[in-house]
């Protein structure tokens, strides 16, 4: 009686080890970068270890697959993890023999970089860097050390689990990661997370966001005390509701980025309104 037994070929060549010195690798994507080729030589300089590993002894291959390699790549510098780890598996099987050819092998790291760009950019820059940002700003503002604590510490958690993880997913997945990418999973996380961050960043615009308006409407003495009340156009804004002046310069200056308008244009106007705001005495300081 004879015993079936599963391949050699079927176990993965890269252990924990090798995927560690990928990490590292990946920390420097971003180190050599050119306009020409963008992160082609980061992106080779981590794949080396996976190359040497399971190309062992075949020098020809590792050149191949090296100059493979250093063609044009540019995505999130974060999630590209993933791409080094479908890459990494893609190149095992290719030096397993499999019919695995290199064209198959750029191709699928080209149309990933779209993709992962398009995942990593919203959550990461889009979304949990401002709000991390604005977290430990508001915390700041208050007199606690603990804000700054907040954004180092959280961005750099997130960092580090995305690309170690992401790294780990994407070869031990291998190629039907792609089939998944190419899905709806990944975008409704996405969504989630852009939602989100919208209103994390929302909540924050009225704590943020102080606009006064000094301008007196009226004026009461009363007959008996002689007390003068003075009734501003703040006032009658807060009666009507608190931080509505804040939520209307949002929504304009939402309204102009979706009109195209550089936000450095919209930033320098609202220097202009409020110098000559003050001036005119219709914006103000509270207090002063």
């Amino acid at each position: 009686m004879t015993t079936e037994t599963a391949p050699a070929t079927s176990e993965k060549m890269l252990n924990n080890r090798d995927l560690m010195r990928m990490y590292w690798r990946s920390t420097f994507l971003l180190g050599s970068f050119n306009f020409e080729r963008m992160q082609a030589m980061g992106f080779c300089y981590t794949l080396m270890p996976a190359i040497r590993k399971v190309y062992r002894g075949d020098k020809a291959a590792q050149a191949a697959a090296l100059k493979r390699h250093l063609e044009f790549y540019n995505t999130h510098p974060w999630a590209s993890s993933v791409i080094f780890g479908v890459t990494a598996a893609m190149e095992e099987q290719k030096s397993k023999g499999e019919d695995i050819g290199e064209d198959a092998i750029t191709n699928v790291k080209i149309g990933l970089m779209g993709p992962v760009a398009g995942i990593g950019d919203p959550i990461f820059w889009g979304t949990a860097r401002p709000v991390l940002a604005a977290l430990g700003a508001s915390l700041a503002l208050n007199g606690s050390f603990l804000g700054p604590l907040l954004f180092f510490v959280g961005i750099n958690v997130l960092r580090v689990l995305t690309r170690w993880y992401g790294l780990k997913v994407g070869y031990e997945r291998g190629t039907t990661l792609v089939t998944e990418v190419g899905g709806g999973q990944l975008k409704k996380i996405t969504q989630m997370a852009a939602i989100m961050g919208l209103f994390v960043m929302g909540a924050l615009v009225s704590q943020w966001t102080k606009i006064y308006f000094p301008l007196v409407v009226s004026k009461v003495e009363d007959r008996e005390t002689h007390i003068v009340t003075t009734t501003t156009l703040q006032d009658v804004l807060n009666q009507l509701l608190p931080g509505l002046a804040a939520l209307g310069l949002t929504f304009l200056c939402m309204w102009l980025l979706n009109k195209k308008v550089n936000a450095l244009w919209i930033i320098l106007g609202m220097f202009v309104i409020g110098i000559l705001g003050r001036w005119a005495h219709v914006l103000g300081v509270p207090g002063a």
